[in-house]
């Protein structure tokens, strides 16, 4: 009797040892899988936080703020010019011009971003230079600081922030994010591609840039239409799991074609904080009528149209 207890107390020792052996084992990878996430995650985070240290630039543009936008309490609306600079594009490398414009609000409070394209050829004052011209020129006579108070200027806004990209960077990144999906509502040829009005093409980064830079078939306006197209699906797709997963070189081609303003906990806090805003995405553009004058075409807007873009941008950024 005793050697059956025995055999009986010894029997469920074994059982105990191999469901610790198995907890200790589940325990150990359990910790290896976390500890392997969390080297993963931290290496992402480095690397993320040595690029947007690369890509980042002081500003010194006119401050028409009594105090900064403080992101990181994700309660202010603020602004953004997005620029595409014409250098590296066709083989260009003098500072350029910056052909694409577009001033971008985001609004926590009412969850909506708006952007609205300037034509590259608006007759407008050239801040800082005390000249009428393009105002895409404002850029290649003063670099980032007098498009950003030319700008400042044409709609008597606040530019918290820049982010410019030059047209042979918006190539790669695209290219980095494995290209993107996109609707031509034109039919039209250009660089030795066929766009067809109404059918989905998956265009790889040197498609995309032919696709956007095409103007011949209906103005500048259908251009920018084109750029609007493309910049926001670009950003859709950064934001993919793909384009997650190869973090690497997309990071590569940012860092390498971008400039900008925010720092790293700008771009931190925006990306938390303000996400919501992005949902609702509203475009907007400025128009007026193109002319020559003195043998050189401008697009001349009145004044009732720049009031009502300031008007508009003002209510977002709550001014």
């Amino acid at each position: 009797m005793e050697n059956k207890n025995r055999t009986r107390r010894n029997r469920r020792k074994g059982k105990k040892s191999i469901f610790k052996k198995i907890l200790i084992s589940f325990l150990v990878i359990a910790i290896l899988i976390v500890g392997a996430g969390v080297t993963v995650a931290w290496k992402v985070y480095s690397d993320v936080e040595s690029s947007t240290k690369e890509m980042y630039t002081e500003s010194n543009h006119e401050q028409k703020r009594v105090e900064p936008v403080a992101v990181d309490k994700g309660e202010e609306p603020f602004s953004v010019l997005l620029m595409g600079i014409d250098t590296g594009d066709l083989g260009r490398d003098y500072q350029g011009r910056s052909d694409t414009m577009m001033v971008m609000t985001i609004n926590p409070n009412t969850e909506s971003t708006t952007i609205v394209s300037i034509p590259r050829d608006t007759y407008t004052e050239i801040i800082g230079r005390g000249t009428m011209d393009k105002i895409n020129h404002a850029y290649a006579f003063g670099g980032t600081d007098m498009a950003l108070n030319t700008v400042q200027n044409l709609f008597d806004i606040p530019i918290d922030y820049f982010v410019s990209v030059n047209m042979e960077g918006l190539q790669q990144i695209i290219d980095a994010v494995g290209g993107v999906d996109l609707t031509p509502q034109k039919t039209f040829n250009q660089g030795g591609y066929s766009f067809v009005e109404g059918q989905p093409m998956h265009m790889d980064g040197n498609m995309a840039l032919e696709y956007s830079r095409m103007r011949k078939i209906d103005s500048d306006y259908g251009r920018q239409e084109r750029q609007r197209q493309v910049v926001e699906t670009t950003i859709k797709k950064m934001a993919s799991i793909e384009s997650i997963v190869n973090y690497q070189g997309v990071l590569n081609s940012l860092s390498n074609n971008m400039q900008t303003n925010m720092s790293f906990d700008d771009m931190v806090d925006a990306f938390t904080k303000y996400n919501s805003a992005v949902s609702s995405v509203s475009q907007e553009q400025l128009s007026g009528t193109g002319r020559k004058q003195g043998g050189v075409y401008y697009e001349f807007i009145p004044e009732e149209e720049v009031q009502r873009i300031s008007d508009l941008l003002k209510s977002e950024l709550e001014l």
